[in-house]
C-alpha cells in the first residue's frame, strides 16, 4: 500500500461539525506519516511549517447558512475536501470551481486515500504557492540600524523580544531573524498569536495531547512547541498571555522539554524563541501582570521596530509605491509612470497611527483606483486620501488628550525635545547624549507623544 499512497509530512485539518468523520479519517490514515488535527473551534497557526503539506477536510454540517465564506476564511489557503451528502454532483452555487473535491458521508478509506493522494501530488507538482509579496523597506536611518541589529543577532540561539507598536511589522523582523539563522532557518517558522488563545485550550494547543487523553482525542496531536522543533517559535502579543499561562511557558523554556496532555513521556525540544509585544512589559512587571522571571528569560536580546512616523517620509513613500505597484501587477503603468508630486506630498504629510498596516490599506486602495482607471485619477485618489485622514487622529489631537498629559513631566519632555533638535532628530545620537539606550528614548518619546519637529510644551507653573 505504501507504494500507492505517499503521505510524508502531511497535516490533515478536519472540521467535522455534526458529522462523525474525524475518527474514521484518523483510522484510515493511521498507518501513514499523517497528523490528523481537529480544527473545530481551534485557531490555526498563523504560519504553518513550509516543510509540510496541509489539506482541509470540511463537513458541510459546519456551515450555518453562511456557506463558503466561513470555510474560506478558516482554511487559510489550503486545498479543501468537502464531506457532503451529494457525492458526485456539484452545485456551483455552493461549491465553486476551486472546491471540486467532494467525499460522501459514507466514504471508504480507499476513496479518502485516493483523493488525498491526488491533491498531495498536485501540490508537490505545482510547488509551494507563492505568497503575496511583503515589503520590507529600510531607507531610513532607524530601519537600517534595526536591520544591522537583526543581522548581528540572527545567527545566535538566544531568545529575542521584539518591541513595537501595532502594525509596524514585528513578525517581518521575526521572519528575518529566522531566515538568518544557519540551523533554525532551515526548519519551520511557527507563528502564534497569544492574544487569540481560547481559555482552556492553552495546554492542548501548546503542549499537544496524547491519543485518548480526553473525549474526542482520537489521535495524538503535536502542540506548537513540538511543531516548532528545529525552527523558530514566534509568540506574538506575548504581553496578552494570562499570568497563569506564563508560568507554564516559563517551565518549558527552562527545561527545554514538553509533556503532552495524557502522557508521561517528556519530549526534548530544540527551537529558537522570538516573542513580540506592543505593550511595555517592564510596566506590566511592575504592575505584577507579567512575571519578571519570564521577562528576563524572553528579553535576552531586545529589538525595537520604529513606527512609521519615526521612519519618516522616505520610508512612507517607498512603502506606498512598492505596495501600490504590487497591487497593479502586470497592468501597464499610467502616464506618467511615477507617483505624481501631489500624491507623494500627501503621503509624506499624513499621520499613520496604524503604521505600515494602515499605509498598506491606503496603498492598496489607490492601486486599485489606478489599475481600474489606467490614470492618476486625482479626484478619486484625493477622495481616498480624505477618507483616510478623516478616520485618523492627528498627533495634535492625541497630544491634547488631558488624561495623558496630566502625567507628563514637562521639564523632561522639553529636555528630550531639545536634545533631539540638537542632533537633528537622530535617535541614536540623542540617546547617547542623554546617557540612555535607544529603547528607553523611544519609550519616553512614546510616553510624551513626541513627534518629529514638535516644539516642547511650557512647564507648569
Amino acid at each position: 500500500m505504501r507504494n500507492l499512497f505517499h503521505f510524508d509530512e502531511l497535516d490533515l485539518y478536519v472540521w467535522e461539525g455534526k458529522a462523525d468523520v474525524l475518527d474514521r479519517i484518523a483510522r484510515c490514515m493511521a498507518s501513514f506519516d499523517v497528523e490528523v488535527i481537529r480544527a473545530d473551534g481551534i485557531p490555526l497557526p498563523q504560519d504553518r511549517s513550509s516543510t509540510r503539506v496541509a489539506l482541509a477536510i470540511i463537513s458541510v454540517t459546519v456551515i450555518d447558512g453562511g456557506g463558503l465564506p466561513l470555510a474560506s476564511e478558516v482554511v487559510q489557503g489550503m486545498p479543501v475536501i468537502w464531506v457532503a451528502a451529494a457525492t458526485r454532483e456539484r452545485d456551483s452555487r455552493n461549491y465553486p470551481p476551486e472546491y471540486l473535491h467532494i467525499l460522501p458521508f459514507d466514504f471508504t478509506c480507499a476513496e479518502l486515500r485516493t483523493l488525498v493522494t491526488k491533491l498531495v501530488q498536485q501540490i508537490r507538482a505545482n510547488g509551494a504557492k507563492p505568497e503575496k509579496p511583503d515589503v520590507l523597506v529600510a531607507n531610513s536611518e532607524c530601519m537600517q540600524a534595526l536591520l544591522a541589529e537583526v543581522a548581528a543577532f540572527a545567527d545566535c540561539d538566544h531568545n529575542v523580544l521584539v518591541h513595537g507598536e501595532t502594525g509596524v511589522g514585528k513578525e517581518r523582523i521575526a521572519q528575518q531573524l529566522h531566515a538568518g539563522h544557519g540551523q533554525y532557518g532551515k526548519g519551520p517558522f511557527v507563528a502564534v498569536n497569544c492574544g487569540a488563545i481560547p481559555d482552556g485550550l492553552f495546554e492542548s494547543l501548546f503542549f499537544g495531547h496524547a491519543k485518548g487523553s480526553f473525549t474526542g482525542a482520537v489521535h495524538a496531536h503535536k502542540g506548537y512547541f513540538e511543531q516548532a522543533t528545529g525552527g523558530t517559535l514566534f509568540l506574538d502579543e506575548i504581553g496578552d498571555l494570562p499570568r497563569y499561562q506564563q508560568v507554564k511557558l516559563l517551565r518549558v523554556l527552562e527545561d527545554n522539554t514538553v509533556t503532552r496532555l495524557g502522557s508521561t513521556v517528556a519530549i526534548k525540544l530544540d527551537f529558537r524563541l522570538v516573542a513580540a509585544t506592543n505593550r511595555d512589559l517592564r510596566d506590566l512587571v511592575q504592575q505584577e501582570e507579567f512575571r519578571s522571571d519570564l521577562f528576563y528569560r524572553l528579553a535576552v536580546i531586545e529589538l525595537h521596530v520604529p513606527t512609521l512616523e519615526e521612519r519618516g517620509a522616505i520610508d512612507k513613500i517607498a512603502i506606498f509605491k512598492a505596495i501600490m505597484t504590487s497591487v497593479m501587477g502586470t497592468q501597464p503603468p499610467p502616464n506618467p509612470p511615477d507617483l505624481p508630486y501631489w500624491l507623494t506630498d500627501a503621503i509624506a504629510d499624513m499621520y499613520f497611527p496604524g503604521n505600515v498596516r494602515q499605509l498598506r490599506n491606503l496603498a492598496e486602495r489607490v492601486g486599485v483606483i489606478v489599475r481600474q482607471t489606467g490614470t492618476w485619477d486625482q479626484p478619486l485618489i484625493q477622495r481616498a486620501l480624505s477618507l483616510a485622514r478623516s478616520s485618523t487622529p492627528t498627533p495634535e489631537s492625541m497630544a491634547a488628550d488631558g488624561s495623558a498629559r496630566k502625567n507628563w513631566n514637562a521639564g523632561e519632555r522639553n529636555r528630550i525635545i531639545a536634545a533631539l533638535e540638537a542632533s537633528e532628530w537622530k535617535r541614536q545620537e540623542t540617546a547617547q547624549y542623554l546617557g540612555i539606550s535607544r529603547k528607553v528614548l523611544w519609550e519616553k518619546m512614546r510616553k510624551y507623544q513626541i513627534v518629529d519637529g514638535e516644539p516642547g510644551i511650557p512647564e507648569a507653573s
